[in-house]
C-alpha cells in the first residue's frame, strides 16, 4: 500500500517520510550488537564481582575465564556466515535472523542450571550479536544520510556504553540478592535489544546499495530519496548520490571479492588490510582488563570491597559513554586518523602508569601504601578507559565501512569482527590467570603492544573524513571519480 507524501512522491505506507525520523530508526535497529555486547561486558564484569553468581557455579580462575570468554566463541563463528548472508539475503533479513538467534541465546543463558548450559547460551548470543553487528554496521553505513554518516555510524558503537550502563545499574540493584535471580534478572533483560531491532525493521528501507547491486534500480533510487531528501526522488542531492552509487557498483562488477582475488589485487589488498586492522587493533590495547575483570583489577590495586567495585563499574561505564560521544565529535570534525593517534598515545601512557602504581602497591602491601596511591590508580583506570572510548569506540564500525568498497565491505567487516572475537576470546580467557600470576607486569606487557599499535596507525592508516563511500575510492585509486557531479554538499545548498 502506497501513500502520497508532501513532496508529491509515493512511499510505502509503513516507511516514515521524515528523513530525521527515518535516521533515528536506522540507528535504533542497527545498534543491537553494540548494545548487546556492551550490556554483556558490564554484566559479566558485575557477575564476576557478585557472590551469588560465583557461589552458584562454584567458579575458579579457569571457569571464570570460560564463562566470560565463551560469548566470543560465537563471535568467531558468526562472521564466518554473516558477510555471505548479508550479501545474499540483504542487510535487513540478516539483522532479523541474527537478532532472533541472539534472543534464543539469552533464554538459554538465563535458564542455565550449570556451567555447560550457561556457556552454550553465551556462544549462541555471541553468534547472533556478531552477525547482527556486521549486517547492522554495513547497513547503517550504506543507508544513513551521507552528510551525517560520520555521526550516525560513529555513534553506532557508542551504544555499547548505553548497554553497559544499563547492565551495571541493573546488576547494582540485584547484586545484594541472595538467590540466583541476582544474575538471572539482568541476564534476561539482555534480550530486549534484539527484540527492539525486530520490531523496528519493518519500518526502515533496505540498503540502497544492496538494492542497486541486485538490480532493483527503482527501489534503490527511492531508498536514497527516503534517507536523504524526505522521499523526493528529484532532489539534486539524491540524483548525485544515486549516480555515484550506480557508477561505483557498475565498476565493481569486474572485481572479485574472494579472499584470494582480494590479495591478488594491490588496491583491494591495501583497502582490506587497513579496514580489517581496526577490529584486532582495538582488542589488544588493554581495555579488556577493565571491561571484564574490573573487580580483580581493583583488588590488586588495593580496593577489595565488592559493593564499592559495583559502584565504580557503573560510574566507569557512564564516564566511557561521555568520552565516546566526545570521540564521535572529534572523528567527525577533526578526522579519523588524528583522533586515533592522540587517543592511542594517551591510553598507552596511562597503561604504563597503572602498571607502575600497581607494582608499588604489590611491593609495599596494603599497610605500607596510602589511600592516595589507591585513588590515583582508580583515576588512571578511568582515564585509560576514557581515552580508549574516545579513540576506538567510534571507529570500530565507522572506519572499516568507509575504507572498504561495496564488493568487500560485508566480508571485510566480517573478517575484522572475526579477528576481534578471536583475539578477545584468547585474551579474556587468559586474563584472570595472568592477573593472578604476574599481576602488574600485565600492564607493562600490554603497554608495549600499544606502542606497536600506534606505529601501525601512523604509517598505514589514511584519512576518510568528509567523503562519501564512493569518493573514498579516489584516495586508493588515484583520482577515480564515479560521477561528473562533484561536491555533494555544494549541490545541497543550491
Amino acid at each position: 500500500m502506497l501513500r502520497k507524501t508532501s513532496t508529491g512522491t509515493w512511499l510505502p505506507a509503513w516507511v516514515p517520510e521524515s528523513t530525521l525520523v527515518l535516521s533515528l530508526l536506522l540507528i535504533m535497529c542497527s545498534f543491537v550488537q553494540s548494545c548487546t555486547v556492551g550490556y554483556d561486558t558490564a554484566l559479566l564484569n558485575a557477575l564476576n564481582i557478585m557472590p551469588a553468581y560465583n557461589n552458584y557455579f562454584r567458579l575458579d580462575a579457569a571457569t571464570t575465564g570460560l564463562n566470560t570468554a565463551s560469548i566470543f566463541i560465537g563471535g568467531i563463528l558468526g562472521p564466518i556466515f554473516a558477510g555471505m548472508i548479508a550479501d545474499r539475503l540483504g542487510r535487513r533479513p540478516a539483522m532479523f535472523w541474527s537478532s532472533l538467534i541472539a534472543i534464543l541465546g539469552v533464554a538459554m543463558q538465563t535458564a542455565a542450571q550449570n556451567i555447560a548450559t550457561f556457556v552454550v547460551g553465551r556462544i549462541v548470543i555471541g553468534f547472533g550479536a556478531s552477525a547482527s553487528g556486521i549486517a547492522g554496521g554495513v547497513y547503517l553505513s550504506e543507508s544513513f544520510p551521507s552528510r551525517f554518516r560520520a555521526w550516525g555510524v560513529g555513534s553506532l558503537n557508542d551504544f555499547y556504553w548505553i548497554g553497559a550502563i544499563l547492565a551495571a545499574g541493573i546488576s547494582l540493584g540485584t547484586g545484594t540478592w541472595a538467590t540466583s535471580w541476582a544474575w538471572r534478572v539482568p541476564s534476561l533483560i539482555q534480550g530486549l535489544f534484539s527484540l527492539l531491532c525486530i520490531l523496528i525493521l519493518p519500518f526502515v528501507p533496505e540498503s540502497s546499495r544492496w538494492l542497486q547491486h541486485q538490480g532493483y534500480f527503482d527501489e534503490a533510487r527511492l531508498a536514497v530519496a527516503q534517507t536523504n531528501a524526505n522521499g523526493n526522488i528529484s532532489d539534486p542531492v539524491v540524483l548525485t548520490i544515486y549516480q555515484e552509487i550506480a557508477s561505483a557498483l557498475e565498476s565493481d562488477k569486474e572485481c572479485k571479492s574472494s579472499i584470494g582475488e582480494i590479495f591478488k589485487d594491490q588496491i583491494l589488498r591495501r583497502r582490506f588490510l587497513i579496514g580489517t586492522s581496526v577490529g584486532p587493533l582495538s582488542t589488544v590495547v588493554g581495555n579488556l582488563i577493565s571491561l571484564f575483570y574490573l573487580g580483580p583489577e581493583l583488588s590488586i590495586a588495593g580496593l577489595t570491597d565488592s559493593r564499592a567495585q559495583l559502584h565504580i563499574n557503573l560510574v566507569l561505564n557512564a564516564w566511557c559513554l561521555f568520552c565516546c560521544l566526545v570521540g564521535t565529535y572529534l572523528v567527525t570534525s577533526w578526522g579519523r586518523r588524528p583522533t586515533a593517534l592522540v587517543g592511542q598515545s594517551l591510553l598507552t601512557t596511562c597503561l604504563f602508569i597503572i602498571g607502575g602504581l600497581t607494582k608499588v602497591y604489590a611491593d609495599k602491601g596494603p599497610n605500607g601504601t596510602s589511600n592516595s596511591l589507591l585513588y590515583g590508580n582508580v583515576v588512571m583506570i578511568f582515564l585509560f578507559q576514557g581515552f580508549y572510548s574516545l579513540a576506538w569506540t567510534p571507529l570500530i564500525y565507522l572506519y572499516p565501512t568507509e575504507v572498504m568498497n561495496y564488493r568487500i565491505r560485508a566480508n571485510g567487516v566480517a573478517f575484522s569482527s572475526f579477528m576481534l572475537s578471536s583475539l578477545t576470546l584468547l585474551l579474556v580467557f587468559i586474563m584472570p590467570i595472568a592477573l593472578e600470576n604476574i599481576g602488574w607486569k600485565m600492564y607493562i606487557i600490554n603497554g608495549s603492544w600499544d606502542v606497536i599499535v600506534l606505529l601501525i596507525v601512523v604509517f598505514f592508516w589514511l584519512e576518510t573524513k568528509g567523503k562519501t563511500l564512493e569518493e573514498v575510492d579516489a584516495i586508493f585509486e588515484k583520482g577515480r571519480q564515479h560521477s561528473n557531479i562533484s561536491n555533494i554538499e555544494a549541490r545541497r545548498g543550491k
